[in-house]
């Protein structure tokens, strides 16, 4: 299919000098229409599929600024040349502000077309790197989009996959007859659905690179109290966390973790008590950290000598922290437990 020829529009109330320049720049391969007022031309704009126009200063019933202006907000705006037939730099200034491309004095020699036609080639050559660029940047949007699109899809997919995987620990867990069992099952059902909030979250919110830590652990925590009051286990988990942007890697490693930590502390902090409140905080750090705690008022450990049970609770909460590059501080001071973890933000 060929290429269509540049078009070109040019705006003078000067029928002779419009039909010579016409002409010259026929010659030279543009296809070219003409209007001798800004309103004829600024209705020719507004069609489309004008790609230069050569813009008169002075035009009946004002200049070619006002022409200028008014093509400001056009969706798809030609290159401008300017032409005028004043040597006073600030029509030129005023012009090239107003956005035109280049300007060129007003003439009736073979120079002035010659000036005007080399203007109108370097506009063209502009507005096409131009509307490539735009273009460019419209399919990098629509694909950006799209792929958040699909990923919004994958982390739906993911999310109920894991929650009928947790389902099925439950199932199993309900259909062992040994304690200890059935526990270790219930701790694996509540890691795993601790995996799957974070990718419900992803794909209920608009930025997949981030999870709002509040409204994550919030909803965290009333999934942890639905399971401990479905063993009959009253214990409330109040939660108090600034509102984070923490990045999706993240986001899992951390909702572990505190499933970890507060699975532990209704376990053992009241293994006495049979229920208490646990805490858990999350605060953005003045030293680019974020601070997470949770903490009990049972009956206190400092994190040294042998955990209670099987240990695999601490080791997971270790494995975690590192991948967070955190620090863990375990505190018991005025009774209970205190749990800190430090990572960057």
């Amino acid at each position: 299919m060929p290429q269509r020829p540049p078009q070109v529009l040019y705006i003078d109330d000067d029928p002779g000098l419009a039909r010579l320049v016409q002409k010259a720049l026929e010659r030279r391969g543009y296809a070219v229409e003409l209007a001798e007022t800004g309103e004829a031309g600024l209705e020719r704009i507004r069609r489309g599929g004008i790609d230069v126009v050569g813009l008169d200063h002075y035009l009946p019933g004002g200049t070619g600024i006002d022409v200028l202006e008014q093509m400001a907000d056009l969706p798809d705006r030609p290159a401008v040349v300017y032409v005028t037939g004043t040597a006073e730099t600030a029509v030129a200034v005023a012009a090239l502000k107003a956005g035109a491309a280049d300007y060129v004095l007003k003439a009736v020699d073979e120079d002035f077309i010659e000036l005007l036609s080399s203007a109108i080639t370097s506009a063209v050559d502009l507005i096409s790197l131009n509307r490539a660029k735009a273009t460019a940047e419209r399919e990098m949007r629509e694909a950006r989009e799209r792929a958040e699109m699909l990923l919004g899809e994958v982390n739906h997919r993911v999310a109920n996959s894991l929650a009928m995987v947790a389902a099925l620990v439950g199932l199993q867990a309900n259909a062992v007859d040994n304690d200890d069992a059935k526990q270790a099952l219930a701790e694996t059902q509540a890691r795993i659905q601790a995996i799957a909030g974070v990718h419900r979250h992803l794909y209920t919110t608009d930025d997949v690179r981030s999870v709002q830590i509040a409204d994550y652990l919030q909803s965290l925590a009333a999934e942890l109290e639905t399971t401990m009051r479905a063993t009959g286990n009253d214990s409330r988990i109040l939660v108090t966390a600034d509102n984070i942007a923490i990045p999706t890697e993240k986001a899992a490693s951390i909702g572990v973790i505190v499933t970890e930590l507060v699975t532990n502390a209704i376990k053992y902090a009241y293994a006495d008590l049979g229920q208490g409140d646990v805490r858990i905080r999350m605060t953005r750090g003045g030293d680019e950290t974020v601070d997470l705690s949770v903490e009990d008022d049972g009956i206190g450990w400092d994190g040294s000598g042998k955990p209670q049970g099987t240990g695999l609770g601490s080791r997971i909460v270790r494995a975690m922290a590192s991948s967070l590059g955190a620090t863990v501080a375990y505190r018991t001071e005025g009774g209970g437990t205190r749990v800190n973890v430090q990572f960057p933000a």
